[in-house]
């Protein structure tokens, strides 16, 4: 977002001025305070949005200041954040631009022009419904199909990629909405009405938080979040604390990406830093790729931080104006120069040298094995007894070697012969180094005139065909080609048992000796017998490890100390002979694969695609609403709009709608999947004469607030325990009728009777969704009281005007004695804070107690 500076803009002062004259920005080091140079550089981005943005309103002086003041106000203070944009996935967009546009017809009605209803803050959406499909592949009855499907959705979304200002639709077929967020909305800096500022996004797409592998702060938000966020509000949060993970030591020439990003994510998810900021520094750093970087930034899931941010240096960022301006602000940084180093709440220090490679067997994916102890774990694999790692082969039985004829030529298998290797990319497309290692390695094999023995079954399978692309255009998937890995196909191959038969000679050797056979795969599934009965001791490893394995042809080797193989000229090689640098890999993914998918994305976003240019949509300012349509409805949230703000009204008799347990979860309050025929959605949706094969699911029909709020609570895992068992049900408490939440909900509104909702530890964990708020803020909830909430869930209770209130510590409703059939009484005071107690009345008959909560509504 950003404000554009008037000459009343409280830091007016701070604006500078690049090179060229031309471009302007504010310079958060004309504040003269040395408390600037110690700030982590996340916390930098926060603090220039901070003085761009600072409006006396939403943001204000005092923001400014907790922000420079970070070292002591860190997991105290409340500021504002204001992202230079918004990041919105299809089914999760949707709801947010139809009641944008269902404000424009709110605003008309009172005399205002509906085309200023436009974002604020610029907003990119994302068509990605369905899988990624190639329509111009489709036959045109099934494109025909598909059009009828989404025809109302699609025409909608186009409506407003013509109608709103400050709104950008991606069409579908153009890429998965975190590869477009990657590839081509990303900026590092925005110029906007002659100003530069950092970039920076929050998203509805859990893969946001990859961005910040590029320098880029960004999170992911709810539904709320994002439509306050576009209409200008700024996004809340506590002001972080920020743990430095400092990489030093070199990376081991053996270890690929893929093994960094689990050791990285290993060590941070046993740091115990959920909720915090990870800021990354140190020598270690440089050696990263971006690539490397954006893989362990979309990790950080896996270790609850908010964010994993790498600031921008040398291998985000080349020379150019962008260049001098985060230079000039200081959010570019040298990893080598510790004085640039800031003060951090804690630090983590990882040695890159400490991370060897790993492989995963001989049964389980979870029992790893150090690739330098693989020949020593083998052997304890043929010693120990039959169990999770054991096969309990004799000690004069370990030496068999069956000799077997192949094509006319004799060969020999023992226990640890490898049989199988299949290099499967489905686990690694978000990381393309490590194929393209094992690419190289496979040319630098054939070169070097190693070769694999062709009774082994090999294979390639790449996760797409884009894989296939840059493998090709890098000039190595020849070189797999000759080693005997011919691609396969792109679905499920080796993993799940779908490989050609092993040779009958192979079968017969394995079963005459009772032979522990091996398979090596990069797949993420290999339990016992899995790729095929006969083979016993099967070894996830990653691309070029599995290329490795299969020239040496056993998995009883040491690497290190023995030869990967013997050249027909009699030359011994070793793996580290034409194992590839990573400046080589590096080199080559930046020449080749990056170029190559911008080039096509670019491609992809200039064309367009048939399928989409062909969508006819309206053509006006205000959406034409079809009251016949299932898809997309105009919602009433707005029809009681008014131009002054209503103060919070107090809650009176009011009725539990549900009595909830602990660890109820968004999927319980809004399920995301199919429609239930006998839910109280279908028998809408039967209403309007659709049949259950068009139901579709609750996600396609988001726009469509009838659907979703009768969806709301209609999980079938849902524990209600005024029913005692499982089921979207409740007790309409006036008749004593057990109804549908949704019917008993109508029943109470048409009554007057305001509703509150009863519930446990944990309330609303799990994806963050709007409908989990919306949809119960239409069946009439007033309140949620619960012993604890999911922090993201209770912002979006109070975006929609949904007061969660906390018991006090020590209480719940079992302790206080509650039956859930009381009636509730919440008297507002004329201003509420957060944290502030509130008394709440509960009557049964004649008897009054009371019931002391916490409000977090502000």
């Amino acid at each position: 977002m950003f404000v554009c500076p008037s000459a009343e803009h409280p830091y007016s002062h701070l604006i500078d001025t690049l090179k060229d004259g031309r471009i302007k920005f504010f310079n958060p080091q004309k504040l003269n305070d040395p408390r600037y140079d110690k700030l982590p550089l996340s916390i930098r981005i926060l603090l220039e949005a901070a003085v761009r943005n600072c409006d006396g309103f939403y943001t204000k002086k005092e923001d400014v200041q907790n922000l420079l003041d970070w070292q002591q106000q860190q997991n105290k203070a409340e500021v504002p954040f204001s992202p230079a944009r918004i990041l919105l996935q299809d089914f999760t967009g949707i709801p947010a631009m139809v009641d944008l546009a269902a404000m424009r017809d709110a605003v008309a009605k009172h005399g205002v022009d509906p085309s200023l209803v436009n974002p604020k803050c610029p907003t990119d959406l994302i068509v990605d419904h369905s899988l990624q499909i190639d329509y111009s592949k489709w036959s045109l009855k099934n494109q025909e199909m598909e059009l009828i499907r989404n025809k109302e959705r699609l025409q909608f979304f186009k409506w407003c990629s013509k109608a709103f200002k400050n709104v950008n639709v991606v069409p579908p077929d153009v890429g998965a909405v975190h590869q477009v967020n990657m590839e081509y909305l990303s900026r590092v800096v925005q110029v906007c009405d002659g100003f530069i500022y950092p970039d920076s996004v929050v998203g509805t797409d859990s893969h946001t938080t990859m961005i910040n592998g590029l320098g880029i702060l960004g999170w992911g938000v709810g539904g709320i979040e994002s439509e306050a966020v576009m209409l200008g509000q700024p996004v809340s949060l506590t002001l972080p604390q920020v743990v430095g993970c400092k990489l030093v030591g070199n990376i081991n020439p053996l270890t690929t990406s893929i093994d960094i990003v689990l050791g990285i994510t290993k060590h941070l998810r046993q740091a115990g830093i959920a909720g915090k900021f990870v800021e990354f520094f140190g020598p270690g750093v440089s050696q990263l790729s971006a690539p490397d970087r954006t893989t362990i930034a979309n990790m950080c899931p896996e270790y609850n931080a908010t964010v994993s941010f790498f600031p921008v240096d040398q291998v985000t960022l080349k020379p150019n104006l962008k260049y001098s301006y985060m230079k000039a602000v200081k959010l570019f940084r040298s990893y080598e120069d510790p004085s640039e180093d800031p003060e951090y709440s804690e630090v983590i220090e990882i040695n890159l040298s400490s991370m060897v490679p790993y492989v995963s067997g001989p049964k389980r994916p979870q029992d790893r094995v150090a690739v330098s102890n693989m020949k020593e774990d083998f052997q304890s694999c043929l010693d120990e007894k039959v169990g999770f790692k054991g096969f309990h082969i004799s000690k004069e039985k370990q030496e068999t070697r069956i000799p077997f004829l192949h094509c006319g030529q004799e060969y020999q298998l023992a226990h640890g012969s490898v049989v199988i290797a299949a290099v499967i990319s489905c686990t690694n497309n978000c990381n393309p180094s490590v194929m393209l290692t094992a690419g190289l390695l496979a040319k630098k094999a054939v070169e070097a005139g190693l070769v694999v023995k062709p009774y082994i079954r090999t294979s390639l399978a790449p996760g797409s065909g884009m894989v296939t692309h840059y493998l090709s255009t890098s000039g190595v998937l020849p070189y797999f080609s000759q080693l005997g890995f011919e691609v396969i196909g792109y679905g499920c191959a080796t993993c799940v048992g779908n490989t050609a038969p092993l040779p009958e000679g192979v079968v017969d050797a394995i079963k005459q000796g009772d032979l522990v056979a091996c398979g090596v795969l990069s797949g993420n599934r290999h339990f016992e017998g899995r790729l095929c009965d006969c083979v016993r001791a099967n070894y996830l490893a990653s691309p070029p490890l599995v290329v490795a394995y299969a020239i040496a042809g056993t998995v009883g080797i040491d690497f290190e100390k023995e030869p990967l193989g013997v050249t027909s000229e009699g030359k011994e090689v070793y793996l580290h002979d034409i194992w590839p640098s990573r400046e080589e890999v590096q080199q080559i993914e930046e020449d080749t694969v990056i170029s190559s998918i911008f080039k096509d994305l670019r491609g992809r976003m200039e064309k367009g695609n048939t399928f989409w240019n062909n969508i006819d949509c309206p053509d006006s300012v205000l959406f034409p609403w079809d009251h016949k349509s299932t898809y997309i409805r105009s919602p009433c949230f707005f029809s009681k709009l008014s131009k002054e703000v209503p103060p919070p009204q107090s809650i009176e008799c009011a009725h539990a709608l549900l009595f909830l347990g602990d660890k109820v979860t968004t999927d319980h309050i809004s399920p995301a999947g199919s429609i239930a025929r006998v839910s109280a959605a279908a028998k809408y949706l039967l209403s309007k004469r659709l049949t259950p094969r068009e139901f579709n699911s609750y996600g396609a029909r988001r726009g469509n607030d009838a659907v979703m709020t009768r969806g709301t609570f209609a999980s079938i895992k849902l524990q209600n325990r005024f029913i005692g068992k499982s089921g979207p049900k409740t007790l309409h408490i006036p008749s004593g009728q057990t109804l549908d939440v949704f019917e008993a909900a109508e029943r109470y509104q048409r009554d007057g009777i305001p509703l509150i909702i009863l519930a446990g530890k944990d309330y609303g964990s799990g994806n963050s969704r709007d409908w989990v708020a919306k949809g119960p803020y239409l069946l009439g909830v007033r309140a949620v009281i619960a012993e604890s909430f999911e922090k993201l869930h209770k912002n979006q209770l109070v975006g929609m005007g949904i007061m969660p209130l906390e018991f006090l510590p020590g209480q719940n409703a079992d302790s206080l004695e509650l039956s859930g059939k009381e009636r509730f009484t919440i008297v507002l005071p004329d201003s509420l804070s957060p944290r502030q107690q509130l008394t709440v009345k509960v009557g049964q008959q004649a008897v009054d107690t009371e019931l002391r909560g916490q409000s977090h509504t502000a």
